[in-house]
């Protein structure tokens, strides 16, 4: 004769037998359901012709995912005008030769870059539940990887670095100004050079727009659009990045909370940014100032936790239009 489960028992197998399904959908499928987001963001001055930015974030790359690479190695099929890559590429000893793959017929596209903290370090097993204390930390056991090698292909490929200061490109017909900073997860911004970084960009370029800072403005200026690059979207650098004129924000590193709850949201940022931030396009106020902030959801995960639920992998693809 079968024993009949009693009510709490029947409950109990039924929710365990929904976190299977759950974990197996997370690991085996969302976790490589690569997913193109697009945004419109109105920057650009008047008349100004339209500008598509690839922004790409968090691949934390091991050698053997093929998948990825081949994804990623098709979104050149978008013509973009701009690579903004935002950190944490690689995932593994040898995830340079995965993101080598990837990133190959980029090579010709300008683009920019900062780090991520696996930029530097390589993954290490984590107790999930510890990102509810807050967020994580550097293990003395983490691997230190070549990240000498990661800028000196990105050199390759045209890209100028960001790392705690500015650039400036001009793209069809618009001059841009980037500033950026080091990993601010670890600790390695140096939000005080950003000033400096931009005054020197300035110098060197006597048609470009005036900063904030001059109390004289210079009628010869030309109209520019400045955009700050980050890894990490802790609350400092954004009100920072705020404060220096940025009229865009570019940043990873929560990958969208990872596992998420439908109709809730992130449980975790992995950093101070507030949950209804953790992912997507946003306004970012500080003070009277605000900026459009962009947080990429990224295309990986650490290879100690290969799980995405409710929180597909993510590129984007941002065109960048004339402002009203």
């Amino acid at each position: 004769m079968t024993a009949r489960l009693t009510p709490v028992a029947r409950i109990a197998l039924a929710i365990g037998a929904a976190g299977v399904a759950a974990f197996a959908w997370g690991s085996l499928v969302e976790r490589t359901r690569w997913t193109l987001r697009r945004a419109e963001v109105p920057v650009l001055p008047a008349g100004a012709q339209p500008i598509r930015v690839l922004h790409l974030s968090d691949l934390h790359m091991a050698p053997w995912q093929r998948d990825k690479q081949e994804w990623v190695r098709e979104l050149a099929l978008l013509e973009p005008d701009l690579i903004v890559d935002t950190g944490d590429n690689l995932g593994h000893e040898r995830g340079l030769e995965g993101i080598r793959r990837a990133f190959e017929p980029f090579a010709g596209i300008p683009g920019v870059f900062v780090n991520g903290s696996n930029d530097y370090f390589g993954p290490t097993p984590k107790n999930p539940f510890a990102y509810f204390a807050g967020p994580s930390r550097l293990r003395r056991s983490a691997k230190r990887l070549d990240i000498e090698a990661l800028h000196g292909f990105f050199a390759e490929l045209g890209w100028q670095d960001l790392d705690n200061t500015a650039a400036s490109l001009d793209l069809r017909g618009t001059h841009f100004e980037f500033f950026g900073v080091d990993d601010p997860h670890k600790g390695y911004d140096r939000l005080d050079l950003i000033t400096g970084a931009i005054d020197e960009l300035r110098a060197d370029d006597p048609l470009g727009e005036e900063s904030w800072l001059d109390e004289t403005p210079q009628p010869t200026a030309r109209p520019t659009v400045t955009i700050g690059v980050a890894h990490a979207p802790y609350q400092r650098v954004l009100n920072s990045f705020v404060n220096h004129g940025a009229q865009l924000i570019l940043a990873g590193h929560t990958h969208g909370g990872q596992v998420c709850v439908p109709g809730y949201g992130a449980l975790v940022t992995n950093c101070d940014i507030p949950r209804k931030q953790v992912k997507g396009l946003s306004i970012w106020r500080h003070g009277l100032r605000s900026a459009f902030l962009n947080v990429s959801a990224g295309l990986g995960t650490s290879i100690f936790a290969p799980v995405r639920f409710a929180c597909p992998p993510e590129a984007t693809l941002i065109t960048l239009v004339p402002a009203e």
